[in-house]
């Protein structure tokens, strides 16, 4: 238990690294950003749709409200996924500085793969989190907790992976993520716990990105040294 423990307690050890301070302020002003264009679109919709109604027209800003906070809500812990896989370089390179000095450098991957990846896992996460809202509406009760650990793989397996990518192939990285199954779901679990309160949500991408660190690191003198792979610097051009 202490081992499925450890890398959420690091992870809250290191909030006051500067790396981690500026993903945070980039993850505030992403998510702003991200949901009041999705306020203003739903406004927007609802107004156009409504304009011939008459007296309707002032429920427009009233259901644009709740449609956009419903909205919200469904979509928080796959933006929050989106945004801790793309900076996924910046806060495990802090964490690897910190507390596994002795790690070669890691391959990282092209701005171009990242977007492909955040997007990829913001849409699973997304996929999973509809489906975990109707375990809770059909199953009441039990379908809440099981929507809640389906919520939590979601987000786990998601930055679990994007960590790995950058030492190892997707095989080597799923091979890992089935070894590690046990840690990605206690730390997604409290990741999907930490959606529901306010700004505590805010630190999802970095949290969880660096859990992820360490949920891969902990106990690395058990996996081959050879399987790390460090960059390889291409020649200079003439």
């Amino acid at each position: 238990m202490r081992t499925l423990a450890s890398p959420m307690l690091r992870a809250l050890a290191q909030l006051d690294d500067p790396a981690f301070l500026g993903v945070v302020a980039r993850s505030l002003l992403w998510s702003a950003l991200c949901f009041a264009a999705l306020l203003a679109g739903s406004l927007w919709w609802l107004h156009r749709l409504l304009a011939q109604a008459g007296w309707w027209a002032w429920a427009a800003g009233l259901l644009g409200g709740l449609g956009a906070a419903l909205l919200a809500f469904l979509l928080f812990l796959p933006v929050a996924a989106m945004i801790g896989t793309f900076y996924v370089e910046r806060i495990a390179a802090a964490v690897e500085r910190r507390f596994y000095p002795g790690l070669p450098p890691a391959r990282g991957a092209p701005v171009a793969a990242q977007l492909r990846d955040a997007l990829a896992v913001g849409g699973r996460v997304l996929g999973l989190t509809l489906l975990a809202l109707l375990l809770a509406l059909v199953l009441p009760g039990i379908g809440a907790v099981l929507g809640w650990a389906v919520s939590g793989y979601a987000i786990g397996r998601g930055l679990f992976g994007a960590v790995a990518l950058r030492r190892f192939g997707r095989a080597e990285a799923a091979r890992l993520a089935r070894q590690r199954r046990a840690a990605i779901l206690v730390q997604g679990g409290v990741l999907a716990l930490a959606g529901f309160v306010p700004a505590l949500n805010l630190l999802i991408p970095v949290l969880g990105t660096a859990a992820m660190v360490h949920v891969l690191n902990i106990g690395a003198g058990k996996i081959s040294s050879n399987r790390w792979r460090p960059v390889v610097q291409a020649p200079p051009a003439c």
